[in-house]
């Protein structure tokens, strides 16, 4: 059998983001794979520009990334209630393109905030946004990492027991949709 492809999405652009962080042990945690994390460092969206421009290749590679791999996993920070609007400001961008890279695509959301509620808002905003484009995103566990700034030791490690184990079965949960 071939080693799974996992994609990660960040929902930050930050070098050392604690929601990059999440992602690193997420994958870490799903277990044998190649992991991959994308880039959503996009141009705004602007109608006028497709037009005259047509999807940037950045975005088309992020759909073939999408395509490709056998489960995606996005982690939003919240900003303002919601996720941040570089990660709205891709999935804008991927929805131009000619197919539909998300559809019956393996979806594991979650996110991680300086605030006590991790992000839990800007996560089910995310869940919403990812509606109309019908991947099979899990239900849980949610993991909504409050304090996300203490949340990891000096080499990147999650430390909270309880996050380990909720984001070990949700990356378990993952891999079995994988093999649905």
């Amino acid at each position: 059998m071939a080693q799974l492809k996992l994609l990660g999405i960040s929902g930050s652009l930050r070098k050392d983001a604690t929601n990059s962080m999440l992602l690193r042990e997420a994958a870490r945690l799903f277990g044998d794979c190649e992991y991959t994390r994308a880039s959503i460092d996009f141009p705004l969206y602007d109608g006028d520009n497709e037009e005259a421009d047509g999807v940037p290749e950045a975005v088309q590679v992020l759909a073939r990334q999408i395509a490709d791999a056998d489960a995606v996993i996005i982690s939003t920070p919240e900003y303002n209630k919601g996720p941040s609007g570089a990660l709205k400001n891709a999935l804008d961008w991927v929805s131009r393109v000619d197919h539909r890279p998300w559809s019956d695509k393996p979806v594991a959301v979650m996110s991680a905030a300086a605030g006590r509620a991790g992000g839990e808002r800007a996560q089910m905003v995310l869940r919403g946004f990812m509606i109309a484009f019908r991947p099979r995103i899990l239900q849980g566990p949610e993991i909504h990492l409050a304090g996300s700034g203490t949340a990891f030791d000096e080499s990147g490690r999650l430390t909270g027991e309880v996050y380990i184990k909720e984001l070990t079965t949700l990356m378990e949960s993952l891999r079995a949709e994988v093999s649905r």
